[in-house]
């Protein structure tokens, strides 16, 4: 059992109305760097809006601060078995980003208690993530902006100060996708596998080339609606963490481990304050490029295409992140059985 210094938090968060909701309008600009949100009106809130997670065991899911370098980072696990799976949100999402429910999901069909039915899960706050305008990160807050680097040293120092069994299999969406792989360049024995989630690719400056991510950088710099005066709100230059993971992977490229890509199907849905010289099609075509080269970081990794989903694939295509999950701890208990033929969801599509 990981240990923790500091008091358990054994309450879940409790559902808040929807009426009076100030939502996390998921499948946004977090894709891009920003986290969208928006007022609900004085009725429900729109159709795939996410809602807390539901309590499923509380001494696991209602989680824990841990004591790492003289200050508190939460901690949710759950289940038992190893290989053990870290996951590792995206900018600006805390851990209930993966047991939140979304539209006709409910929480009990979501990545977390999904993959903790056939091993051991973890997931964290880092300082500054929240899951929407009423839910913020329970880690204590530093100084913004943040590197790359320091991110991942701080993940290493909850591993160890939790107690967390390695090796474990890392799975990170959008800019945590960026930061597990920088991890395993800094950190490879702790890692035996990964899966990508729709994940930042650090060629995206390089693909979009000067003009776009300049225009990028204008859309993602703002604070999202009704954060504009929240200071600790996490702030990651994307330009430098691109660079950082660059330099990474050419000095320490990724070990040889069972690896899964999954990549959005749908654009990007953007928000309203997208500059007039931002190109959505630039955008879409440069990430499709950045996915296929996430794919090309292990000569045998799977690579699947998300057909319902933009860039939540773990709000929108639960399943298809947990069944990715499984074949890669599957792979890390019996090396045998990655080559073995994979019957993937049908709402998934397989790229050769």
């Amino acid at each position: 059992m990981e240990e923790g210094r500091l008091a358990d938090e054994s309450k879940p968060r409790a559902p808040f109305g929807r009426s009076r909701r100030v939502a996390l309008r998921v499948g946004a600009a977090v894709a891009i760097g920003a986290v969208a949100g928006y007022r609900d009106g004085a009725s429900a809130a729109p159709p795939g809006t996410p809602t807390a997670a539901s309590p499923i065991a509380a001494d696991d899911v209602g989680g824990r601060r841990v004591e790492v370098d003289g200050r508190a980072m939460y901690l949710v696990c759950a289940g038992t078995g190893t290989p053990a799976v870290m996951l590792v949100s995206g900018y600006r999402n805390d851990a209930d980003i993966w047991r939140t429910s979304y539209g006709s999901n409910p929480a009990s069909a979501m990545v977390f208690p999904g993959v903790a039915a056939f091993t051991r899960v973890c997931a964290y706050d880092r300082p500054g993530t929240i899951l929407d305008l009423e839910h913020f990160s329970r880690s204590d807050p530093v100084p913004m902006p943040r590197r790359a680097e320091a991110i991942v040293d701080e993940l290493h120092g909850l591993v160890e100060a939790a107690g967390i069994a390695r090796p474990f299999v890392l799975v990170g969406h959008s800019l945590g996708g960026l930061f597990v792989r920088l991890y395993a360049s800094t950190y490879p024995d702790d890692v035996s596998g990964m899966v990508l989630v729709d994940a930042w690719p650090e060629a995206m400056p390089t693909l979009l080339g000067p003009a776009q991510w300049a225009a990028y950088e204008r859309l993602a710099a703002p604070a999202p609606p009704g954060l504009e005066h929240y200071p600790i709100l996490e702030s990651v230059d994307f330009a430098a963490a691109s660079a950082t993971m660059r330099d990474a992977a050419m000095a320490h490229p990724l070990t040889r481990m069972p690896l899964v890509v999954l990549s959005r199907a749908k654009p990007v849905v953007l928000p309203p304050n997208v500059p007039a010289d931002f190109s959505p099609a630039a955008f879409e075509a440069a990430w499709r490029a950045g996915q296929n080269q996430l794919a090309a970081l292990e000569p045998d990794a799977i690579h699947l295409i998300a057909a319902d989903s933009d860039h939540y694939i773990q709000l929108e295509q639960p399943g298809l992140v947990v069944a990715a999950i499984r074949k890669v701890v599957d792979a890390v208990r019996d090396p045998s059985s990655w080559r073995a033929p994979a019957i993937w969801p049908a709402d998934a599509t397989p790229v050769a």
